[in-house]
């Protein structure tokens, strides 16, 4: 059965390539089905690339199943629904909400500007301190992971435990060849869930424990990892503000649209009344 779908689907491609492409607007028709149309066109859009020649006829082969399915449904859907009149009301409402959204991201792109100053940032952030809360804690610190052979580990304890620009090269040199895993991040804030994720740490609450010890060295069977927490921050505290500048720019961006397109509604509600184009009754 699959064979025959496979030909049939196959003389249906060969017939298409055969069709003269000015009788659908130069589209080349695969599928008819009372008088609608599935081009070749519309298929090869939809086709992924990386498909091998098996699995790109049967993905066509349910493509073009599924295509005339959802023509049966519609046609008996639409001679089951006389009254059309509602649906007809809800589709002119998202047409209308479709072309309006188009045309005012249009506008926004064109004539708003998306840079805000770092001052704005920090003054927003600092006003509204109470919109910004850690929701879940967050770390700064350096991690490394070596094997327990590894040469050299009294060094490592004493570099993880220093956070000076000379122990940090001396860790980054010696990870190039030793370490398993190596992650600096005294610059930025990260979910203490990530670090949690690369350490054996058994304890029945481990942020807590996290937040209670900035020098952990844990191991198993085959490896040591060693924590060096710089900064800390617990859920329900401030968030800091590296941290909290995407949400807090993309604040203000948006209230910069809202503004700049209640500007732009009321600039056409004047216009039309200068012009008398709006009528009472």
């Amino acid at each position: 059965m699959r064979t025959t779908c496979f030909g049939l689907l196959f003389i249906l491609l060969c017939m298409a390539c055969g069709q003269r492409q000015d009788d659908h607007k130069g589209q080349i028709p695969l599928v008819e089905l009372d008088g609608n149309y599935l081009y070749r066109e519309d298929l090869q859009a939809v086709l992924p690339a990386d498909l091998s020649k098996d699995d790109s006829l049967l993905f066509a082969e349910h493509y073009i199943r599924n295509w005339v399915e959802d023509i049966l449904l519609y046609d008996k859907a639409q001679s089951n629904i006389p009254n059309n009149t509602e649906i007809e009301k809800l589709v002119e409402n998202y047409r209308k909400a479709l072309i309006m959204h188009t045309y005012q991201q249009a506008l926004i792109h064109q004539r708003l500007s998306e840079e805000i100053s770092e001052e704005e940032l920090k003054d927003y952030y600092e006003k509204n301190q109470t919109l910004f809360k850690v929701e879940r804690p967050l770390m700064k610190g350096l991690f490394i992971k070596v094997p327990l052979t590894a040469p050299q580990l009294a060094n490592v304890r004493r570099w993880y435990k220093t956070e000076t620009q000379e122990a940090v090269e001396h860790l980054e040199k010696y990870s190039l060849q030793n370490a398993v895993k190596y992650e600096y991040f005294y610059d930025k804030w990260v979910p203490v869930s990530e670090i949690l994720d690369l350490i054996p740490l058994k304890t029945p609450d481990a942020e807590d424990y996290l937040d209670k010890n900035r020098r952990v060295e844990l191991k198993d069977t085959a490896y040591y990892y060693f924590l060096n927490i710089s900064d800390y921050r617990p859920m329900g505290e401030q968030e800091p503000y590296e941290f909290a500048r995407t949400q807090v720019k993309d604040i203000l961006l948006n209230m910069k649209q809202v503004d700049f397109m209640k500007q732009v509604k009321d600039d056409l509600y004047q216009r039309a009344v200068k012009r008398d184009k709006i009528k009472y009754y």
